[in-house]
């Protein structure tokens, strides 16, 4: 589903923002001119063998031990490059919205984040992101809040 598309559907505001081409988030918060603490990352990880997303800030790591303990799982590994596709066909790999609900998935999302009055993510695309309030993101994903990282 078109992440765009899916926003309207739900009648929230947000902000396309077209950009160059970007491979990680703290690259994306450069280019579009925000705080990494902003820029939300999604990352994929497979909890007890369960896929799961974890968003977290651009200007922080996970912490796959604190993680492992928060989500309350054995093993906690991430996924990988060869298992995105076919979990997102329909985003470029590594560009995954924060938004596991359309994909099956648990979304669990760093408490940081929740300090935030806006997130900006990837929008399926390397080159297109999208900028909503983090009350919007909450209202419609109702992800699960978790102290999940650091900075480094």
């Amino acid at each position: 589903m078109d992440i765009r598309r899916f926003l309207s559907e739900q009648a929230v505001e947000f902000e396309s923002l077209p950009h160059r081409e970007t491979f990680t988030a703290s690259r994306l918060a450069d280019v579009v001119h925000e705080p990494g603490d902003y820029v939300a990352k999604t990352v994929v990880l497979k909890a007890d063998g369960e896929y799961i997303l974890a968003v977290l800030p651009a200007s922080h790591d996970l912490a796959m031990s604190l993680a492992r303990s928060e989500i309350g799982c054995q093993e906690l590994e991430l996924a990988s490059e060869e298992e995105l596709g076919p979990l997102f066909p329909d985003c470029e790999i590594g560009a995954v919205p924060p938004f596991g609900s359309l994909y099956g998935m648990a979304t669990w999302v760093d408490s940081r984040l929740t300090e935030d009055d806006h997130i900006v993510f990837e929008g399926q695309s390397h080159e297109d992101a999208i900028r909503m309030s983090y009350a919007s993101f909450e209202a419609i994903e109702a992800p699960i809040v978790a102290d999940l990282s650091y900075h480094p």
